[in-house]
């Protein structure tokens, strides 16, 4: 057997892992058959790379060697892939991802401002989750994913990403006719006898930080309903329950919109991207393109403006 970059790849995301069982998740590998890897590039290198424990794995000296190594190969080949595709944008579209937020409706013509002569097509996800899933199986070039505070998802080499948005307060909804509406902020402890509508995309911890932060306001939310995205809605304009949204979504009609007390749902929003896909020049000219896109939905929600101008800390850095 050969050693080959797919090998290194798998030395290094054991280290960055410090498990080989998180490994085998992040590489969709069985342990068995990554283990097995692992012995047969041991015995081609001529000793262990890792040494065994409860806690994991740690890098023998040999294994450092090795993976510094790795890490200079991969590096070099990402960016020999990632030059290519900027000398030659005609190579292929852009494969977007976006999570469901009221951007999406900017993203595709503003990216294509920012890198004329690129066919551009969008997948949008209620899910974080699944955009890097397809961003680590090459189905996707880049995306715009937004994260629940403390609830960040793992990406790993070849996928690298730049914060766009480093904090943003989550909102809560609820009919316009409910007592609350009259607030010009709700106390999340207030919501306490509320039916809730589970976030969309739960997988990528967004149901998880909706129950934590209720227990720290003092009680468990009753999650009565699963719709996904904005199916949502008529459910909250019918008083049947509230939900979190994003704050830059327009009120829709029949619900009022308002800021929890204290923030206790802040999210952040980070671009990610394959190196060995697109280059840095191309990746800066897509970062411009969200930015763009997301600063055009401030004013959809006067609220968020007010909050918007108060925190100029928090704006995109272009």
């Amino acid at each position: 057997m050969d050693l080959d970059l797919r090998h290194l790849r798998m030395v290094c995301t054991i280290a960055e892992a410090g498990s080989v069982t998180k490994a085998a998740a992040r590489l969709g590998l069985s342990q068995p058959a990554i283990t097995t890897q692992l012995r047969k590039i041991e015995e081609m290198v001529g000793g262990d790379l890792f040494t065994r424990s409860r806690n994991g794995v740690e890098p023998t000296p040999l294994g450092r060697q090795v993976i510094a190594r790795a890490r200079i190969v991969l590096s070099e080949i990402d960016s020999l892939f990632g030059d290519l595709h900027d000398a030659n944008p005609a190579v292929s579209g852009l494969r977007l991802g976006c999570s469901h937020l009221a951007c999406v409706a900017s993203v595709v013509d503003r990216v294509g401002e920012a890198l004329p002569g690129r066919s551009i097509s969008l997948r949008i996800e209620p899910s974080s989750a699944q955009l890097a899933d397809a961003l680590t199986h090459g189905q996707l070039d880049a995306a715009l994913m937004g994260m629940i505070e403390g609830f960040d998802i793992t990406l790993t080499p070849p996928v690298v990403t730049r914060t766009l948005v480093p904090r943003y307060p989550i909102f809560v909804a609820m009919a316009a006719g409910h007592p609350l509406a009259e607030h010009p902020e709700v106390h999340l402890s207030d919501l306490r006898n509320e039916r809730w509508i589970s976030p969309p995309g739960a997988d990528d911890g967004s149901l998880a930080a909706l129950r934590a932060a209720c227990r720290a306001a003092g009680f468990e939310p009753d999650v009565r309903y699963d719709a996904p995205s904005g199916a949502g809605r008529p459910l909250v304009a019918a008083g049947l329950g509230v939900r979190l949204v994003d704050p830059t979504w327009p009120v829709p009609e029949g619900t009022a919109v308002r800021p929890l007390a204290g923030e206790p749902q802040v999210g952040h929003l980070v671009m990610a991207w394959r190196r060995d896909l697109i280059g840095l020049d191309a990746a800066a000219a897509i970062y411009r393109g969200l930015a763009a896109a997301f600063e055009d939905h401030i004013d959809d929600n006067p609220i968020f403006r007010q909050w918007w101008d108060a925190h100029p800390g928090t704006h995109p850095l272009r």
